[in-house]
């Protein structure tokens, strides 16, 4: 099908100007694009594939070489004689999430490589996209393991292929492009910051703007080839372009004003690391050779760092990615240096924003061909991604109830006492690092860092036979298995005979990740004692060892008599941090129906992923109060999720020198276990161990004199 032309996209200026430098300077990293559902991400990464110069290759060779320098290490090589090879496009090789490592990398025929010492190497997606585009969608949904070896061809330039000792090795040089909707989970700091440039896209809230992508996405459905040859002569000339700036990038200056710059505003912005200086030289140079120049200007370095600094500067997940224009501003000019490099303009046109804003339009930091239509203004906001409307919990407040003797101890408050004032949201206290949190036994389920699991990556434990194609190698029980039947099957020589039969698979034990299931007391109770900013810093630094075990993770909140699913069962730990932000509190206490919904939600989740385990994590002082006898029927909502086999744990929030102990007997019920918030602490616990080690070490030395 004919994609959809690249010049005409709509109000993505950031966007394009972030691939078309990639495509003149491939070095730069990659793209990783954030955004919202339904704002040409995966358009924007097909239709440049079409814009890039086809490339020469060796006839037959599944990896691409090119034939004026071909791979040495090629495993179709040598290509000695090679000639002037065939011209093809360049590919964009998709990747999918569930696609396993080996199709990734490649596979080796291990039963051959045994049997006949040959390296029967099948190649993998790696080997498909050099020299082309490697395009990930969902890539925060990908393995971190599968990110891990993506992301190190990437930057090798290479992909390695080990399995029992054989090794095989080809060249993989690619333009890496991701996209991925942060509202369904972020990737770890250290995968964002090996991606070159990030961008973040929003659908325009400007109606004129809505109005022409709807009227260009109509006439392209209708008629394909004809909105393609309408935007023809506009793609020729950004073809044309692209080949221009390539060849012109070798003589592009770097001068050391430029660089002096590119090192400050790093410094000012407190970047980790070395990665972010050589992308932001990289990025600025390719910018200089786009715009027709052979020296790198103090508007190519400021681009540079709107591109490649805004993903750098997060210290934890709950940070919202931007950059503070006006410091990068203040920082570009207190390190301005004209005496080298001559007058820098801040903008292409002369002015500090250019003629379309900072950003650029056709004619701004982008220098796109016009294209009849408005380019500009529809930029993405530099912030976190907005939680939709209809989700947003709600904001109207309900008195705290203050305790009685009644309501302190389980029962029904008196109806007839004055209305309480309203109770704002509490702000979340200080996060701290919190105690390893587990699902006891043995699971089977995604990939994580949580509990104890079955996996393809992780210490052997055993061997079995494959059930189904060939995983993991355990070579020693492979070779136990051939071992007595090689004068049987007629073995003459070194060679070992193996059959099919003979093969076993490691069976290996790591980490999973779970669902975790947060079930928040907000009611009255919580509030009148001041707990609830301690009980959101408790969760929020659970939400925070979550996103780095890499679970899901859900809400459910009760008050004022009845309970509501806060946030559904999401990979998005901002999100989550979000709803409880703004979480108000008030009013009764319906422990039960907060149980019973947490039950629902894990019931539907159980059909959705039934590998993945639940753990309940119950935060509450243990009191119940609303409708008839609302202690004995907290009770059973928890032993029904008892039943259930659900894995709990309740964080008590009692406080105070009275203490009654509910929440604990919430806990054996849920058959589970009960800490306090000052036992949540992994600090906690560590002083724990040392003075109960410490006193040990002192009965014994005391024995011993």
């Amino acid at each position: 099908m004919t994609p959809y032309p690249f010049t005409a996209l709509v109000g993505q200026a950031d966007l394009q100007l972030s691939l078309l430098l990639n495509a003149v300077s491939p070095a730069i990293g990659g793209v990783l694009v954030r955004g919202e559902k339904g704002t040409a991400k995966s358009t924007a990464v097909r239709a440049l594939t079409t814009l890039l110069p086809g490339v020469d290759v060796v006839p037959g060779c599944r990896f691409s070489c090119d034939p004026a320098a071909p791979d040495p290490a090629c495993p179709d090589g040598p290509h000695e004689d090679a000639g002037a090879g065939e011209s093809r496009p360049a590919r964009m090789v998709e990747l999918p999430v569930g696609a396993s490592e080996d199709r990734l990398v490649g596979a080796l025929d291990i039963e051959r490589a045994l049997s006949e010492g040959v390296k029967a190497f099948e190649p993998g997606l790696l080997a498909d996209a050099h020299r082309g585009v490697l395009y990930v969608d969902e890539v925060n949904l990908l393995h971190d393991h599968l990110v891990d070896l993506l992301l190190d061809a990437a930057a090798m330039g290479a992909s390695y292929v080990e399995r029992e000792g054989v090794s095989v090795r080809h060249a993989s040089r690619f333009l890496l492009v991701g996209t991925m909707n942060p509202e369904e989970g972020e990737l770890r700091p250290q995968l964002l910051d090996r991606f070159g440039l990030t961008v973040e896209v929003a659908a325009s809230r400007e109606t004129d703007q809505r109005v022409e992508v709807v009227r260009r996405r109509l006439a392209y459905d209708d008629d394909p080839e004809g909105f393609a040859a309408r935007w023809a002569d506009d793609e020729r000339e950004l073809c044309e372009r692209i080949a221009a700036a390539r060849s012109l990038l070798p003589r592009v200056r770097l001068g050391d004003a430029a660089l002096r710059q590119i090192a400050a505003t790093c410094a000012a912005f407190e970047v980790d690391g070395m990665r972010a200086d050589l992308v932001m030289a990289r990025t600025a140079t390719a910018m200089a050779a786009w715009e027709g120049r052979t020296r790198v200007e103090s508007a190519d370095v400021r681009q540079a760092a709107l591109l490649a600094l805004p993903h750098r500067r997060r210290r934890n997940p709950f940070d919202a990615p931007g950059l503070d224009e006006d410091k990068l501003d203040r920082t570009l000019e207190e390190n301005s240096d004209q005496g080298e490099d001559g007058p820098q303009p801040d903008g292409p046109d002369g002015g500090p924003d250019g003629p379309d804003g900072p950003d650029g339009g056709p004619e701004g930091g982008g220098g796109l061909p016009p294209q009849g239509a408005p380019q500009d203004g529809a930029q993405a906001p530099r912030d976190e991604p907005s939680i939709p409307e209809q989700t947003q919990p709600e904001r109207s407040e309900e008195a705290a109830a203050p305790p009685s003797a009644e309501s302190t101890a389980g029962g029904e408050p008196d109806p007839g006492a004055p209305a309480p004032p309203q109770q704002a949201a509490a702000p979340a206290g200080e996060p701290f690092k919190a105690r390893a949190l587990t699902v006891p036994g043995l699971g089977e389920g995604a990939a994580g860092r949580r509990s104890r699991a079955r996996t393809a990556h992780g210490r052997t434990t055993g061997a079995r036979r494959p059930q189904g194609a060939l995983g993991k190698l355990h070579l020693a029980a492979t070779v136990q298995a051939a071992a007595p039947y090689q004068h049987a099957r007629g073995r003459r020589g070194s060679g070992l005979v193996v059959r099919r039969d003979d093969l076993r698979e490691a069976v290996r034990e790591g980490r999973e990740g779970n669902l975790v299931l947060f079930v928040v007391d907000a009611s009255g109770s919580m509030a009148a004692r001041q707990r609830m900013s301690a009980v959101k810093g408790a969760v929020l630094s659970l939400l925070l060892d979550a996103y780095q075990r890499r679970d899901k993770v859900g809400m459910v909140t009760f008050r004022r008599g009845e309970a509501e699913v806060a946030l559904p069962p999401t990979s998005s730990v901002d999100a989550a941090a979000a709803r409880l932000e703004s979480l108000p509190t008030g009013g009764r206490t319906p422990l039960a129906a907060g149980l019973l919904r947490a039950r629902e939600v894990l019931r539907v989740e159980r059909l959705r992923d039934p590998a993945r385990r639940p753990l309940l994590v119950t935060v509450t002082d243990g009191r119940a109060t609303g409708g008839p006898e609302p202690l004995v029927r907290s009770r059973q909502a928890a032993r029904l999720l008892a039943a259930d086999g659900t894995a709990s744990v309740v964080v008590d929030c009692e406080a105070g020198h009275v203490r009654l102990g509910l929440a604990r007997e919430l806990a054996a019920e849920l058959g589970g276990s009960a800490v306090t918030l000052d036992e949540l602490r992994a600090d906690a616990v560590t002083e724990l161990v040392r003075s109960t080690t410490d006193s040990r070490n002192a009965g014994h030395a005391g024995r011993a004199a």
